[in-house]
């Protein structure tokens, strides 16, 4: 690692960093650079009685909840497992296991790294503490993570968790009830909202294919017999379609939406924070969603609160700890064919939700301009992020990623 930036610097190449590869924007690969490629970096050493586990940035998520779950444990991550641990930590890591246990940054006990000149740097909170505020929820603009050292939560083997999906026909009523009842549900639920066109498999019964359809997804980690009774409501509400929800292991669960992010798709986001669910938003939402036409286009709306909003706004450099809801408006096609016009309905979809926006999490945005990283964090924790690059990276060479510019 320190060779690899050495040489970059002495021949003056622009710089990448990749982990998994998710990238949306495709900032972890650069033409005529250098990629720090940390793939091949895939050391886990869980230890029990520590209740922690040490990562090597190379790890995807799979392979991270495969290594914890043989301890009946795991780390709060996202939610697709082929996506790189480290890309998606550095910027908050926010999905199933947050409400009850917090966000990745929140589990991060200390960080390796290796900064632009080179040097090799340990962080926590209480050695270069500014540097390891910084890097939970700042992304990659500091240096090139190598270690990450989480704690560990009891989780599993079995989650109850799934999917309920309604004709869209019934999404007026399904949004709202959703809205009501996610408000006041217990910080074991993660749940998130979706709107798409129903796939084609075999789960979905054949007359729905292609068809939108309104969702309730869930992970529920607490006792599943309680889990149940609070699950109840939603599942016998309208005429579902179909209820995937039943107990599972807790690694199957994580792959439940591998299916609809394989490698070599084509991807454009708009995506924001809001504050509530109200009347106003839902309409927006219910309007832009009738009109996505490919069958892999989706509106995903992610429920916060819980654990992460009582940590301290000022503890991590994470900026969405007050907003209640997170969107992930994505356009998505195969290949190159109806591409344009997706990204033509994210973007329109976008400009209608920003009126209503508290924010946005930094991990879906795209190349999207200085003042919309800005949007990420606030004015205030931005100015710190600016002073810990100055700090670490004055020169900004790593500024592959949403940056923060010195």
């Amino acid at each position: 690692m320190v060779a690899a930036l050495g040489f970059a610097r002495e021949h003056a190449l622009e710089v990448a960093v990749r982990s998994g590869g998710h990238s949306f924007p495709g900032l972890s690969v650069v033409d005529d650079g250098l990629v720090v490629d940390l793939g091949p970096m895939k050391a886990i050493e869980v230890d029990p009685r520590a209740g922690r586990v040490r990562v090597q940035a190379g790890v995807l998520l799979g392979e991270l909840d495969r290594a914890t779950q043989a301890y009946d444990s795991a780390v709060p991550t996202g939610a697709v497992t082929h996506t790189g641990v480290a890309g998606l930590t550095l910027g908050g890591g926010i999905r199933w296991l947050m409400r009850r246990h917090g966000l990745s940054v929140d589990q991060l006990w200390r960080v390796s790294l290796v900064t632009a000149d080179g040097r090799r740097v340990v962080a926590d909170d209480r050695h270069h503490p500014e540097l390891f505020w910084g890097v939970r929820g700042g992304g990659g603009n500091f240096g090139v993570v190598t270690k990450f050292t989480f704690d560990l939560h009891p989780v599993g083997p079995g989650v109850l968790s799934g999917l309920v999906l309604w004709p869209f026909e019934q999404a007026d009523e399904v949004t709202r009830v959703y809205r009501d009842w996610c408000r006041d549900a217990p910080r074991e639920l993660t749940t998130a909202l979706l709107l798409r066109r129903a796939p084609a498999v075999d789960l979905i019964p054949e007359d729905l294919h292609g068809r939108l359809v309104v969702g309730v997804m869930c992970c529920w980690s607490g006792p599943l017999a309680r889990g149940e009774l609070v699950l109840a409501p939603m599942r016998r509400l309208g005429d579902p379609v179909i209820d995937l929800t039943d107990v599972r292991p807790f690694v199957e669960h994580q792959s439940m939406l591998d299916a609809s992010y394989p490698h070599g798709i084509w991807v454009h986001l708009r995506a924001c924070d809001v504050g509530v669910l109200d009347d106003e938003v839902l309409d927006v939402t219910l309007e832009h969603a009738a009109r996505m036409l490919s069958p892999r286009s989706s509106v995903v709306v992610w429920q916060l609160g819980g654990a992460v909003a009582e940590v301290d706004a000022a503890a991590t450099a994470f900026g969405g700890r007050a907003s209640g809801h997170v969107f992930n408006v994505s356009g998505i096609t195969a290949d190159a064919e109806g591409f344009e016009q997706e990204r033509a309905w994210v973007r329109e979809f976008g400009k209608a939700l920003q009126p209503h926006a508290t924010g946005v999490y930094v991990n879906f945005l795209m190349e999207e301009g200085a003042d919309r990283v800005e949007d990420a964090y606030g004015r205030e924790r931005y100015r710190r992020l600016q002073a810990v690059k100055r700090a670490y990276d004055p020169d900004n060479v790593f500024h592959r990623n949403q940056n923060i510019a010195p």
